[in-house]
């Protein structure tokens, strides 16, 4: 494992609370959260996958994603960026449990230390509601992405981190949260591609923080469809285009 440590990452995100840095480092969050959402994620891409990809873990955390990542995409490299160094030295004590090679780098994801067009995968996991300046962040992630490269983007929309649960126990910037179409239209104006197919709307009963879906669970309430609610997550496997030929 190698790792490229920045004196003074910028500071353009939200720190977590205590509680959220405990609860990123629990079984719950690794196998109810991140797996469930890289198995959708996966679903979601329809062309196949460039062989000993370059994966990069944008808000990578403490690290749980690393060998689920690595099972599910098999990278020929993998890379972890974070801006909070107690998350990383986490994620350093991870990937050396876990066996993994994994490049680690002390970034903001508005200002990522790669070079352009470098990585075929980035993996954005709950971690652009963390951040202020999320249209540079955005760009970034199209500046190192190859043309052809894959973002694979989830999130928790605003209807989810604007509740009191959330608000009590975790820290966001809330002028900058949006809904689920709000987030897919930043993606297209940024240019990337994809289709309805590429795009789901989990509706976890951890996402419904007002009851946490038990009148559902007890048969007081019918399930609500698609078009019908709120949408509190949102998933989706979107590409940077091919450069056109000359």
């Amino acid at each position: 494992m190698t790792d490229s440590t920045l004196s003074n990452p910028a500071r353009h995100y939200v720190a977590e609370t205590r509680f959220g840095l405990w609860f990123l480092h629990s079984q719950v969050w690794q196998q109810r959260v991140l797996r469930v959402a890289i198995d959708d994620l996966q679903r979601l891409i329809d062309q196949p996958l460039p062989a000993q990809a370059v994966l990069l873990d944008a808000g990578c955390g403490q690290g749980q994603s690393f060998s689920l990542l690595q099972q599910a995409f098999a990278p020929g490299r993998l890379l972890g960026l974070d801006a909070d160094p107690h998350s990383l030295a986490c994620a350093r004590l991870e990937a050396q449990r876990q066996g993994l090679a994994v490049e680690l780098i002390a970034n903001d994801c508005a200002a990522i230390d790669l070079p352009t067009a470098s990585v075929d995968i980035l993996f954005c996991h709950q971690t652009f509601h963390h951040l202020v300046e999320q249209e540079r962040a955005l760009a970034e992630f199209w500046r190192v992405l190859k043309p052809g490269g894959w973002l694979l983007f989830a999130e928790s929309t605003e209807a989810y981190i604007d509740t009191w649960v959330i608000r009590w126990l975790f820290r966001h910037p809330m002028q900058v949260q949006k809904s689920a179409e709000q987030y897919l239209q930043m993606l297209r104006v940024q240019g990337f591609v994809f289709a309805a197919a590429n795009v789901s709307y989990p509706y976890l009963w951890w996402s419904r923080s007002s009851d946490f879906g038990l009148l559902e669970r007890c048969g007081l309430q019918r399930p609500k469809a698609f078009g019908q609610r709120t949408e509190t997550l949102v998933n989706a496997a979107v590409r940077k285009p091919l450069a056109p030929a000359c």
